[in-house]
């Protein structure tokens, strides 16, 4: 009896659990919508193209990117392709993505000045390659990689406003970083398991912290003053380090492919 009692209680309780589950993850797709209000305020804060303004944005930047860090790890946490299998958080993610991470930053490169003139021209070249880079069916491997450069327009529109270099500096770095969409190189996705990945999100986590120091530095609402200038330089040790990670790992899995090639074309010459 006390065992039929027990079955009963758990089938009362399961239509329950899974309103709880189907909230959970409804939950997760609204923090995940967030980026979308985040996106509005960067839009705002370009129109209005004051130096202040300018701030905001790239505070409103680093909240659509810590959103956009977290969103992954929760939504595997409450399984919502499990719960919610019509509703594909995805699409909603890469939508939110590409206004954050290229659309606005472009622009807002364009209304600082950075590209002043008919050199505005240039950022079309980032824009239609992560067009690209987004419609790719493998932009994101099954070994937990991206492949080709992920499109972190909102960082380089970053240094570039603060470190104000040349104008062609700017150019350079803009077409080097669109030319490297193309190119099948893999790049870290710290979100993914492994050892590296975990290093990478500590790292990362202390540089999001040194970034925040720039954004809300005391009396720091000129960005490019001296002070923010300093910092901004000292926090480019993880870009750099994420680069040179990811293509030090592509190069090695590039050469144990071809390892694998002469060794298989040796097999089939004996």
């Amino acid at each position: 009896m006390l065992h039929l009692g027990n079955r009963r209680l758990r089938k009362r309780l399961r239509p329950a659990a899974g309103r709880v589950r189907q909230a959970l993850a409804w939950s997760v797709h609204f923090y995940t919508a967030l980026g979308l209000m985040a996106a509005a305020g960067i839009a705002v804060c370009i129109v209005q193209g004051t130096p202040e303004a300018f701030h905001r944005a790239f505070v409103l930047m680093l909240v659509a990117t810590v959103i956009d860090a977290t969103d992954g790890t929760l939504a595997r946490l409450v399984r919502v392709k499990e719960v919610l299998p019509g509703f594909d958080g995805r699409r909603l993610d890469d939508l939110i993505d590409f206004l954050t991470y290229v659309s606005l930053p472009l622009l807002l490169l364009w209304r600082a000045g950075i590209f002043p003139g008919e050199s505005g021209w240039w950022l079309l070249f980032p824009l239609f390659a992560s067009a690209y880079g987004f419609s790719q069916v493998s932009a994101k491997t099954e070994d937990g990689y991206f492949l080709g450069f992920p499109s972190y327009w909102n960082l380089v529109a970053f240094y570039l406003y603060v470190l104000h270099p040349s104008e062609w500096v700017s150019v350079g770095l803009v077409l080097l970083f669109s030319v490297l969409t193309f190119v099948p190189t893999r790049y870290l996705y710290p979100s993914q398991r492994g050892l590296l990945n975990a290093c990478t999100s500590v790292f990362g986590a202390a540089w999001t912290g040194l970034l925040l120091a720039i954004l809300f530095f005391p009396g720091g609402q000129e960005l490019g003053d001296g002070r923010t200038r300093l910092l901004t330089l000292i926090s480019l040790v993880f870009p750099v380090y994420y680069l040179v990670a990811s293509w030090v790992i592509s190069l090695r899995l590039w050469r144990k492919r071809r390892r694998r090639k002469e060794q298989e074309l040796g097999q089939v010459l004996t």
